[in-house]
């Protein structure tokens, strides 16, 4: 499979939504995953976040950030095939400005209908978030899964990250 990794920008919004979307184990937040979140995400890590693509297809998407100690990926996801045929999810015409104007750079697909995962897409979109967390001086990135998420889990154990029993999350609302 050839497929290349680039840098994810505001205008992959509507694709990467649909993967997250297609994939199980993934919670989308009506706040923090909507197209004004995301974009506030991107623009305060830039250079962080990536998608994976085939030909015109997004395959792979994952946020990428930190806190200036501390590295975090989120909401990590392949293209896994649907039963049926396969069939667009979603469609994206991409477009970028130059001194003539706008110009349309492509279109952009997801299809979950074909089997991208077990392919080394998501320890390739992994490894280049880890690689740019590093450029940035972050020692170590932490990443959280449902407890549900066995298959998530699992991914991230073959890929040599450790779970921290001695760890708990806790969270609280700011506005409140």
């Amino acid at each position: 499979m050839n497929y290349h990794i680039r840098e994810m920008t505001h205008r992959d919004y509507d694709a990467a939504v649909a993967l997250w979307h297609s994939v199980s184990g993934i919670g989308l937040d009506d706040n923090c995953d909507s197209r004004r979140g995301i974009a506030r995400y991107l623009k305060r890590n830039p250079r962080l976040s990536f998608v994976a693509c085939l030909a015109n297809e997004i395959i792979g998407a994952v946020l990428s950030g930190h806190d200036g100690r501390r590295g975090y990926l989120h909401h990590l996801a392949v293209a896994a095939p649907h039963s049926g045929r396969p069939r667009t999810r979603w469609g994206l015409s991409q477009f970028s400005s130059d001194e003539n104007g706008t110009v349309p750079l492509a279109k952009v697909d997801v299809i979950t209908g074909r089997p991208h995962r077990k392919q080394g897409v998501g320890k390739a979109l992994v490894g280049r978030c880890l690689r740019a967390l590093a450029r940035q001086h972050i020692p170590k990135c932490k990443v959280f899964l449902f407890r549900s998420n066995s298959e998530g889990r699992s991914f991230w154990r073959h890929n040599a990250w450790n779970l921290r029993r001695d760890l708990s999350v806790l969270q609280r609302e700011t506005s409140k």
